[in-house]
């Protein structure tokens, strides 16, 4: 896939990202993260599949409110990464677990 297809997919996630509904609930916002994890598996976007994993998990666990928007700020992170291999992947897992724990 070329860059231009790759910068239109980063483009579109990041706007979804954008255009979660808040007031939706968390299984809307689920709904939401869901989808673009799986955009971002199909096309090998490894970072931001992993934050949108962790930010699944961490509706699941009942965070709501500012921990979300700043989960959401990751995962803009992610889809813009320039680097899209499994040790982007790995930092991206690593500040997550960090992000849980702190």
């Amino acid at each position: 896939m070329g860059d231009d297809a790759i910068g239109g997919i980063r483009a579109d996630l990041t706007r979804r990202v954008g255009a979660i509904e808040w007031r939706g609930g968390p299984r809307a916002l689920a709904g939401e993260v869901d989808a673009i994890r799986s955009v971002a598996r199909r096309h090998g976007m490894m970072p931001a599949a992993v934050v949108a994993e962790a930010l699944e998990a961490a509706l699941g666990r009942g965070e709501h409110g500012p921990l979300i928007h700043a989960w959401l700020t990751l995962l803009r992170e992610a889809i813009a990464s320039e680097r899209q291999d499994k040790r982007a992947a790995d930092s991206y897992a690593a500040a997550c677990t960090v992000r849980l724990a702190g």
